[in-house]
């Protein structure tokens, strides 16, 4: 007698997501379950493509419906779909799921290589990605993704983001000549900030990313005022200055109602490429301890590594550049729990809307 519907359904009800912290049935990723006799098909549809957890999740799937009763073979397709966030009606992204901003107390840490890298992470796991350079007064994303001779065109009356390496990307440094320098007090930077979200075709995306000039300035706060943020990152590095800044940042954010979706340490130990020993180069405050102290996610280290400054000075971003290097397989290793702390603040922002009184 075959296996029914409901058998394979219970069955899966065993299958809690970590992060979530519910079965897969109840959080309705169970899709287009078939039944030829023995065999059972069904698609497990994730909240993200760069889920990190998603091997073991289809372990486990294949293992509780194969352990049924007359089930001899388990076809488990793996999909996702970021789930589209409720928009008011003066959004200035409307189709944009999750808006991330990439910050830092101070400069010189690497967030702009962070934040390139990350994006690229992320369109390689299969997002639609864009990243908004917010840096008003050192736009560095056009040289780092090498588009810094590239110009935009306008279509209607808005305009079309450059695209490179898979994701679609606007920066103030493609509107201006090479060289120049922007003079603005804090309205002007307010005003270009809007135009960056409203005023560029962005389209449909799962993820836009953008990097945020260093400091607790009048774009990080203009972002914070008029983006529907999902979170913030905070890139450091492994110097209690860093740190010490940083912190000063995530006040300002949670003054701002903007979530800290956690912390980033940049220019960690040094892997000696003859012979894998780790060296810590710098010897103040880790990323790690960091975000213990201030009670946020840890995402995770990048080690300092020298081809990440050559690849971004050339053009060619490192994950692109040196994609089998250390540095990368940690870019991606931290997209993926970037895009798992953005779908816990979706669910858990879902579920507070649905318990409000109506």
């Amino acid at each position: 007698m075959s296996v029914t519907e409901t058998q394979v359904l219970d069955a899966l009800r065993n299958v809690i997501d970590p992060d979530l912290h519910r079965d897969i049935v109840t959080l309705g990723f169970v899709k287009d379950i078939t039944i030829d006799g023995a065999r059972v098909g069904f698609k497990v549809q994730l909240t993200t493509p760069a889920c990190p957890v998603k091997e073991i999740l289809e372990a486990e799937c294949r293992e509780r419906v194969l352990a049924l009763d007359g089930v001899q073979e388990v076809d488990v397709e793996m999909t996702s779909q970021v789930r589209q966030r409720d928009a008011p009606h003066d959004d200035l992204i409307p189709q944009v799921r999750h808006c991330i901003a990439i910050a830092s107390g101070k400069g010189g840490v690497g967030k702009s290589t962070c934040a390139v890298n990350l994006a690229i992470a992320l369109a390689q796991s299969g997002a639609k990605v864009g990243l908004m350079d917010a840096d008003v007064y050192g736009p560095s994303i056009p040289l780092m993704m090498g588009a810094q001779d590239e110009r935009p065109f306008t279509r209607g009356n808005k305009i079309v983001p450059i695209q490179r390496y898979g994701i679609q990307m606007m920066s103030l440094g493609f509107l201006l000549e090479e060289g120049q320098a922007v003079l603005w007090r804090g309205p002007m930077v307010a005003g270009t900030v809007r135009q960056l979200l409203a005023d560029v075709e962005w389209g449909d995306l799962d993820y836009l990313l953008v990097d945020l000039p260093p400091g607790t300035g009048d774009a990080p706060m203009s972002l914070a005022q008029l983006a529907p943020l999902t979170g913030v990152v905070i890139v450091t590095t492994p110097h209690h200055v860093a740190a010490n800044i940083a912190g000063k940042s995530v006040q300002l954010f949670r003054r701002l109602n903007a979530p800290i979706m956690g912390v980033i340490e940049n220019m960690a130990g040094f892997v000696c490429p003859n012979c894998n020993a780790v060296t810590q180069i710098f010897a103040g405050l880790t990323g790690e301890e960091l975000a213990s102290q201030l009670k946020v996610p840890y995402l995770g280290s990048v080690p300092l590594d020298p081809t990440v400054s050559d690849a971004g000075d050339r053009g060619v971003p490192s994950i692109i550049a040196q994609p089998d290097r250390l540095q990368a397989g940690s870019f991606r290793e931290i997209a993926g729990k970037l895009a798992q702390q953005a779908s816990i603040a979706g669910f858990t922002r879902k579920n507070d809307q649905s318990d409000q009184p109506s």
